[in-house]
């Protein structure tokens, strides 16, 4: 059996504050919202949220999170992106907007990435893969102006030496043979 991660639900604040983030900056969309308890329309509310025809939801929000709580349990959600240039388009997002905090570029050499807390204090990550295998974890910093040239030079040059360092997809086509036997 293979598990993939289907949906997460934050405990959050504000509810409006949030959906409106997750939708104008992350491009998400609710697919339904409403109270958990049907009599009760006043109390807890669930807001559901996806980017995907195939899911009702990757993401909900329930307003319980009392004020003086820290931020979620969670350490981060992560969201895949296609390219680099997506990972830089939502850096520009988050750097024009204003409402995210702590934004940083990450360089995991499997992955580029951008790191940024929401409204709430909860951590995000926004990634996509390199074409490189490395072995995790490893954390390096890298410019959001690079080119993706650049920034694949920069790869190879910090992790390259490492011994476990290689395509990605003779990566793969290790695991899959590993995984047959």
């Amino acid at each position: 059996m293979k598990l993939r991660l289907s949906h997460a639900v934050m405990y959050i604040r504000d509810l409006e504050a949030m959906v409106a983030f997750y939708t104008d900056i992350l491009g998400f969309e609710i697919s339904d919202r409403g109270p958990m308890d049907p009599n009760n329309p006043e109390g807890v509310q669930l807001v559901f949220m996806t980017q995907v025809g195939s899911d009702h939801h990757q993401l909900a929000f329930a307003n319980v999170r009392p004020d003086d709580a820290p931020s979620t349990t969670l350490d981060h959600l992560a969201f895949r992106v296609e390219a680099l240039e997506d990972v830089k388009e939502m850096a520009e997002r988050l750097q024009a907007d204003g409402r995210a905090t702590q934004i940083g570029a990450v360089n995991h050499g499997n992955a580029w990435s951008v790191y940024f807390q929401d409204p709430e204090g909860n951590r995000l990550e926004v990634f996509c893969d390199s074409p490189f295998h490395v072995k995790q974890p490893q954390i390096d910093g890298w410019d959001f102006a690079m080119s993706e040239k650049e920034l694949l030079e920069k790869t190879k040059e910090h992790y390259g030496p490492q011994p476990d360092f290689q395509p990605m997809d003779e990566y793969r086509a290790a695991q899959h043979r590993k995984h047959e036997n």
